[in-house]
């Protein structure tokens, strides 16, 4: 029986690492250090220097061994919109995870954009958090090689668009979600039920559209495209989108509103405009905020489990970190509900035919 030799497969590997090194230096037209400070993050490369030693690592399928690599007790939470009690709720949901283990949260925002810039991406290297969450965002294909050559691992959290299968993901069942917003407001007796989406662009978003469709059609009632208005998931679109929906000769008895700041613009514009809700005007939400139960009347809503997905997500993560863990994709959809209370009501007689 043939005794193994680790020592003699460590020295194959490294000399393995080593050759590949000195061979993207070559090719490069730079020198070994240049390459490490590349794969360190370090900022005094000159950027085509950089861009051309990364496009060779990437090219020769480098990867750090997370042996060689000291993580810092941190991880990289990253927003494209970092605003508003839903953002609070992620955060709070990362950190029970992050305290847990003894890490701490970085905190950053995309401005709006769906993937970061590439100023980001070189500052994550350079800190090599244990991992890094995105909200509502996503990365491009350079970014996620680098993140993959430094071992960090990620996972979007609510993805805006499809992630792709080789990216872990955290979600709720937004379709379903919708679908029973608006079989709620239909089961009341509503007929004319409008819907003020979010951006067209998130996925989410769509999703929750189409159960809203899908609800109607179900009960044999039509989609009108009128009553269906695009917002941004923001107070002010809700104000406003609503004000539309609301003015409207055969305006909406019931409205779903998408999230549930929209849901409180909507309130404004229903104040605004002399309407009672629910006498008036039943109303559904989507997320379930902590403000949703203290609102008058309190709102009706989808419930989004947003801490359990944060911490799903953190735990995701930190497994997708550890040596003995694959990094097979993982996509995970947690289970939305309806949190029925007083923003929704039947129809006044004749209301719900006349609007």
């Amino acid at each position: 029986m043939t005794s193994p030799q680790p020592a003699e497969t460590r020295t194959q590997k490294r000399s393995a690492q080593t050759a590949t090194l000195a061979e993207i230096a070559r090719e490069a037209g730079v020198s070994a250090p240049t390459v490490s400070k590349v794969l360190n993050g370090r900022a005094d490369v000159a950027p085509s220097t950089r861009a051309r030693v990364e496009e060779l690592l990437r090219a020769h399928g480098y990867r750090r061994r997370r042996a060689e690599s000291t993580r810092s007790p941190l991880i990289d939470l990253v927003f494209h919109e970092l605003e508003s009690a839903w953002a609070m709720e992620v955060i709070r949901g990362v950190e029970n995870v992050a305290r847990d283990a003894g890490l701490s949260v970085v905190l950053s925002e995309s401005a709006g954009r769906l993937t970061p810039g590439r100023t980001w991406a070189d500052q994550v290297a350079a800190r090599r958090p244990h991992g890094v969450i995105l909200v509502l965002s996503g990365l491009d294909e350079s970014q996620r090689a680098l993140l993959t050559s430094r071992s960090i691992p990620f996972v979007v959290m609510d993805p805006a668009g499809d992630p792709g299968a080789d990216v872990p993901s955290i979600g709720a069942t937004n379709w379903q979600g919708g679908l029973a917003a608006t079989r709620h407001l239909v089961d009341l007796g509503h007929t004319r039920i409008g819907a003020i989406s979010g951006p067209t662009r998130m996925m989410c978003s769509r999703a929750r559209v189409d159960g809203y469709r899908a609800a109607l059609e179900t009960a044999g009632l039509p989609v009108d495209p009128g009553l269906i208005v695009t917002g941004d998931f923001h107070h002010e679109a809700g104000y406003r989108r609503g004000l539309e929906l609301l003015r409207r000769p055969d305006r909406p008895t019931a409205v779903f509103a998408g999230n549930d700041l929209q849901a409180l613009g909507l309130y404004e514009a229903a104040r605004e405009l002399g309407l009672r809700i629910p006498h008036d005007l039943s109303v559904v939400g989507f997320d379930d905020l902590p403000v949703a139960r203290w609102v008058g009347p309190p709102l009706t809503t989808v419930r989004q489990p947003l801490m359990e997905m944060a911490e799903a997500a953190a735990r995701l993560v930190l497994d997708l970190g550890r040596e003995d863990r694959s990094s097979t994709a993982t996509r995970v959809e947690l289970a939305t509900s309806l949190e029925v209370r007083s923003s929704t009501a039947p129809p006044r007689e004749g209301q719900a035919v006349a609007g």
